[in-house]
């Protein structure tokens, strides 16, 4: 994509622009849906979690891209935050099976347009550095196994 006559400044912002949104969704699904740190401990486990929460994610944007559709809004401007509380929130009264279809129906109806009305602020061109603004605890990081560090904090405390 060196060539100035074929690709153009703006072909080239369109690109980034994509990439932004994808690093945002990885973001969303590491912070939101909880995968920055995977609990699990074999590979096959750690497949099935990691699958399991990108089919939460997918299915977290189509539930956000139905209340967009519903309300005519681009689907990127619905918060999936806010989407992913109130889905939590209604969980337990949808699953229940207690509830008739009409009356399922009206309450899927009510959650999008609660869900559409989660709005994220419009920042066309947004520029941002790419720095973290501070640690999220004041631990340092474990670099050295578990046991050895219990062994110098008991060496400490007697």
């Amino acid at each position: 994509m060196t060539d100035v006559h074929k690709y153009t400044k703006e072909d080239i912002a369109e690109l980034y622009g994509y990439r932004w949104h994808s690093e945002l969704d990885i973001r969303s699904v590491k912070d939101s849906l909880n995968l920055g740190h995977v609990r699990c401990k074999s590979p096959k486990m750690v497949r099935i979690e990691f699958r399991t929460t990108i089919l939460a994610y997918n299915l977290i944007r189509l539930t956000a891209a139905s209340a967009a559709l519903r309300s005519q809004q681009k689907p990127r401007s619905i918060s999936f935050t806010g989407t992913c509380q109130f889905v939590l929130a209604g969980w337990a009264v949808h699953a229940s099976g207690l509830m008739s279809q009409e009356a399922l129906r009206r309450e899927s109806a009510e959650l999008l347009k609660h869900i559409a009305a989660c709005r994220v602020g419009e920042r066309p061109g947004r520029l941002e550095p790419r720095v973290i603004k501070r640690r999220r605890h004041g631990y340092p990081l474990m670099q050295k196994p578990r046991h050895v560090l219990k062994a110098e904090l008991r060496k400490h405390c007697t």
